[in-house]
């Protein structure tokens, strides 16, 4: 699995956000460190944190025992006589054991397939803790300051725990199609920053959720119209098609709706934010 790039503010916070890109604990988490950042003097010099991150890769257990039996072969057999037999024979153990060392590289195969498993695995989300009161009032008075910012003072911000224990924020209001952005940019970066904002309130992990005037279900019906559309094209073309830059939660989306298509593999290539969807036909 590659690695992405994750800038904030200090450290800490870059660490939080790779958690949160790759949908991962702490324990899953493997990464590098860039830039440790500074806070310079009086806003001057400030340095941004810089880290390397990605979900560690467990590695497939190696068997020795083709090995052991390369070495039973090897051992010289002796005739009645008392006699070592030639070396050609041993040779001939050598030479077997080469060819044998093939299934071994295939069998490392399914490791190119990682990303596949990357997006598969973020599924599996990481375990929310409970939603509490403050942080609750917290998200919904962020939301309503970054609206009054914005010259949207008549929008209305309401909040719920939903069904999967994520606190899910719904914002209703006259031209609400400026909150969204192009394909849901900036409905996007205001649920990243109100992320931020819950998770610095309480222990345990928070997940919120951004919606206005339904826009997450109708993306989602979209993309997975899309993803239908671009596998009856690889397997008219038979020829590999690459999506545009997604964030996780849309890839995730495309991967599910192809995932019981056996004629086609996703996968996901390339560093956050312009990691994009791979579609390409199994070969038979």
């Amino acid at each position: 699995m590659d690695y992405i790039t994750v800038t904030a503010k200090t450290l800490d916070d870059a660490i939080t956000d790779a958690l949160v890109q790759l949908g991962v604990t702490s324990d899953q988490l493997d990464y590098e460190v860039i830039e440790k950042g500074s806070a310079g003097f009086l806003g001057i010099g400030v340095k941004q944190a810089v880290i390397k991150a990605r979900k560690k890769v467990e590695e497939p257990e190696v068997k020795e025992e083709p090995v052991k039996e390369e070495k039973k072969d090897t051992e010289p057999v002796k005739d009645h006589a008392g006699h070592t037999e030639k070396p050609a024979k041993e040779k001939k153990h050598k030479n077997k054991h080469k060819k044998e060392e093939k299934p071994a590289e295939v069998k490392e195969e399914p490791v190119k397939e990682e990303p596949v498993k990357e997006e598969k695995e973020a599924r599996k989300e990481i375990q929310l803790g409970k939603v509490e009161d403050q942080t609750i009032d917290a998200c919904e008075k962020f939301v309503a300051d970054v609206m009054q910012a914005m010259g949207m003072e008549d929008v209305k911000v309401t909040s719920c725990v939903d069904e999967e224990g994520a606190l899910s924020i719904n914002m209703e209001g006259p031209n609400m199609g400026i909150l969204i952005g192009k394909r849901g940019q900036t409905l996007d970066s205001l649920q990243y920053l109100t992320n931020r904002v819950a998770n610095k309130m309480q222990d345990g992990y928070v997940r919120v959720k951004l919606d206005t005037e339904d826009y997450r279900r109708r993306r989602k019906e979209t993309l997975e119209n899309l993803a239908k559309n671009i596998a009856g094209k690889v397997k008219r073309t038979r020829r590999t098609v690459v999506l545009e830059p997604m964030n996780p939660y849309e890839r995730r989306i495309i991967h599910s709706a192809l995932q019981s298509d056996p004629a086609v593999t996703t996968h996901s290539e390339g560093e956050e934010p312009y990691r994009k969807v791979v579609v390409t036909l199994v070969r038979k």
